[in-house]
């Protein structure tokens, strides 16, 4: 599959289609593509399924578009300031932040992961309900800010704070520990929690979180008015 990621820091991805093959994408997660392109809109893998996505921050439905003739494409653009991941996950698979799905081959499935463990559930910036990826071909990621791709060794741990992890290989493990220090828990800035990735396997970091933007943007607000 050929495709063409490009828009800096507001980033979309073209994807070219030859006769038969088809990508897929949450319902409305289109932008523009040629006219030689089928759309089909369903549940895809069904009820239960489209629940599973629902919790995960994707839509219940999912539409598969089709190349019906040869040398077709669609873009797709990411709904917030950041970066896409293209991943080739031949036989491996994939964790990955709530609504970082953007499309994937029909190969690949999505589906709904469960953190283990209550800390890394509560506060590891990503919830119990994570996504996971599976199967093979291309799926393309959404993530904020900018990403910074690791390949950690066996045993190799980085500690992150929480939410920048956008997502890593299914063999990394991942937990949540309270920060150690009085101090740093009343004066670090850093939070009560660190979320910890340990190897072997990749893991993609990024720069920003979308409830950290918001909470900095929130006090230059115009406020209603008679809450000044």
């Amino acid at each position: 599959m050929r495709y063409n990621i490009f828009g800096d820091n507001l980033p979309a991805v073209t994807i070219h289609l030859e006769n038969g093959e088809s990508i897929y994408t949450q319902s409305g997660g289109m932008t523009w593509m040629t006219s030689g392109i089928k759309m089909e809109t369903n549940m895809k893998g069904g009820l239960l399924k489209g629940l599973g996505r629902m919790l995960t921050g994707e839509s219940m439905f999912m539409a598969t578009f089709t190349a019906n003739s040869p040398g077709q494409s669609i873009t797709l653009a990411s709904s917030f300031p950041g970066h896409i991941i293209p991943l080739n996950i031949s036989g491996k698979s994939y964790i990955a932040q709530k609504s970082a799905f953007l499309c994937a081959e029909p190969t690949v499935e999505l589906k709904t992961y469960v953190t283990r463990g209550l800390k890394a559930g509560l506060f590891g910036g990503e919830g119990f309900i994570m996504q996971e990826l599976t199967g093979n071909g291309y799926v393309f990621l959404e993530a904020d800010g900018s990403i910074k791709e690791l390949d950690l060794a066996p045993g190799e741990k980085m500690k992150v704070q929480t939410g920048n992890v956008a997502a890593f290989e299914s063999g990394v493990r991942y937990s949540v520990e309270m920060v150690k220090g009085f101090g740093n828990i009343l004066f670090g800035g850093e939070g009560l929690f660190l979320s910890t990735v340990e190897g072997p396997g990749k893991v993609y970091l990024q720069t920003m979180t979308a409830p950290a933007f918001a909470q900095r943007i929130i006090p230059f607000l115009p406020k209603p008015p008679g809450k000044q």
